[in-house]
């Protein structure tokens, strides 16, 4: 029986420059202009479908149909991910490396992260009650960092500590970025690389004893399927792999601040100290406020789905800012309501954030539970150790800029401890 092709097509030849003028809504505008759910479309020169929706979710995390291999563009490779690592597998390969993540990110280690971080805005207190005023972003990429290294076992240098901290924000931000954003990003990936690199050999030379069971130990001496250590520069991205993430929490810290400065009817169960309410708010903060645009994968072979051809090799974008504004997934997708997470239901294709499907076997992100556990951590903070004034600024954020953060950073003054 032969397919009938129904699918929108997206008028123009090439789309790149718009998805650069509007970011992370570029997919949503077309599936709310056309009214529908999938469309073609031109990126880069390449043909590109944009789906979204839980079903279609649903097909972009089976294996069979999708591959990551080759679907990722080299430029996003060499800042954000790292050439040929984790993201860039599939099937058997993935699985086996996801498994070796998923033991490094156990519930016991979320909470110690969690800890960990608090502790380090804890220490900093003492600094801000002296300062005219902290940049809330600045501070927790720089406490992120140094929690993140010393649960990993990574030495780090007190003095060293904001330098490597911004070389892992701009490797962040320069996958979505053009020009100096770019470069910024790809000597950013150089740096640390390099950096962890020499950290890996010291430990594999006796150099450097850190402990067994430490992140840093556990991937210096990890070996592959087929028996052989991993080589250097792939357990360096690797490593790399497991630090930025968390360092890349400082954007929805703030966001998390601002969620707690624009939404003065959340204060009282706020303070209320309920660890529900806390976990419905740092859930809405995810879903709310923009941090992924969309993910992408190639198709792994001819299927059909939606009365559509998908044809092998045809990149695939799933729309992830989209999904967590659409009105058939939530009601009225534009409020900030933390309540709508107090319904227990299933989510795994619907609320996906940072990826969908089964955590362990798919490519949603393993560190998810880590970033819950310090997006919590940092919302107890914020709210039960300190106090602080707002002054005037600007808090605007770009929906046109991948990724974005509000324009000041979240100014605070006049802190002191509670």
């Amino acid at each position: 029986m032969e397919v009938k092709e129904r699918i929108v097509q997206d008028k123009g030849l090439d789309h790149t420059l718009n998805l650069l003028e509007e970011g992370y809504p570029f997919i949503k505008n077309r599936m709310d202009l056309y009214k529908c759910n999938m469309f073609e479309t031109h990126i880069m020169g390449k043909k590109t479908i944009c789906i979204s929706g839980e079903e279609a979710c649903k097909i972009f995390y089976d294996e069979d149909l999708f591959q990551r291999k080759g679907a990722m563009p080299k430029r996003i490779q060499k800042t954000l991910l790292g050439v040929n690592a984790i993201q860039g597998m599939d099937k058997n390969a993935h699985s086996q490396r996801k498994h070796f993540f998923m033991s490094l990110m156990t519930e016991d280690h979320q909470k110690k992260l969690g800890e960990l971080f608090e502790k380090e805005m804890e220490a900093s207190v003492d600094k801000w009650v002296n300062m005219k005023e902290v940049v809330l972003f600045r501070e927790a990429k720089n406490n992120l960092c140094k929690a993140a290294c010393f649960w990993t076992g990574v030495p780090l240098q007190e003095s060293d500590v904001e330098s490597r901290a911004d070389d892992f924000c701009a490797m962040i931000d320069g996958f979505g970025g053009v020009g100096s954003r770019y470069w910024k990003g790809k000597a950013a990936r150089n740096r640390t690389e390099a950096w962890i690199e020499a950290i890996i050999e010291d430990v594999r030379q006796g150099k450097l004893i850190v402990k067994d069971d430490s992140p840093l130990n556990q991937m210096a001496f990890h070996r592959e399927p087929d028996g052989n250590q991993m080589e250097l520069q792939m357990a360096a991205k690797e490593l790399i792999n497991v630090i930025r993430p968390i360092v890349a929490i400082s954007t929805y810290i703030t966001f998390t601040a601002l969620a707690i400065y624009e939404h003065p009817e959340c204060h009282e169960e706020l303070m209320g100290g309920d660890n529900k309410y806390f976990e419905m708010f740092v859930q809405e903060v995810r879903r709310y406020y923009p941090f992924t645009p969309f993910l992408g994968a190639e198709v792994h072979k001819d299927f059909n789905w939606n009365q559509y051809e998908f044809k092998k090799g045809v990149l695939v974008l799933l729309d992830v800012y989209g999904m967590n504004h659409d009105s058939k997934i939530w009601n009225n997708p534009d409020d900030f309501q933390p309540k709508r997470f107090e319904e227990q239901k299933d989510r795994t294709f619907s609320f996906i954030p940072q990826g969908g499907g089964d955590p362990g076997k798919t490519h949603r992100c393993p560190g998810e539970g880590i970033t819950i556990e310090i997006m919590k951590a940092s919302l107890k903070f914020l709210v039960n150790k300190v106090d602080f004034e707002v002054p005037e600024q600007d808090l605007r954020y770009s929906l046109s800029r991948i990724p974005t953060l509000p324009e000041s950073g979240f100014i605070m003054k006049n802190i002191r401890k509670k």
